[in-house]
């Protein structure tokens, strides 16, 4: 089924999503900043990603699968399927997992690859 775009909604299925590597590991990109939408939504298979901050996007993941760390500036907490992470713009962080984890990643304004610093 191709992707439904119409006045006022969209319906997309993950499954005809394409799947992109990015600096995180690999993402689904469902709903993007090219699609000219308000936030993006991601499904992420992360192992080791690199720390980094945004400095104007929010971010919101939610673990599918998967255990692993967060590091959150200072602070590393252990994630694991349920859980859900908000992070604010400008908040340094990191994930990592022997297995992997898979998660939801929500930016709202939509990820943006300017908006990706590594100076941490």
């Amino acid at each position: 089924m191709p992707a439904t775009i119409a006045k006022g909604y969209r319906v997309h299925l993950v499954s005809e999503s394409p799947t992109v590597p990015c600096s995180c590991g690999e993402s689904t990109r469902v709903l993007t900043r090219p699609d000219g939408l308000a936030c993006n939504f991601h499904v992420t298979f992360i192992q080791d990603s690199v720390k980094h901050y945004h400095k104007e996007c929010t971010e919101v993941y939610y673990i599918l699968e998967g255990k692993g760390k967060m590091e959150l500036n200072a602070d590393t907490i252990t994630v694991e399927p349920g859980m859900v992470i908000y992070i604010e713009p400008n908040t340094k962080h990191r994930l990592y997992s022997l297995e992997g984890v898979r998660t939801i990643v929500l930016g709202i304004p939509a990820w943006n690859p300017e908006d990706e610093y590594y100076d941490c």
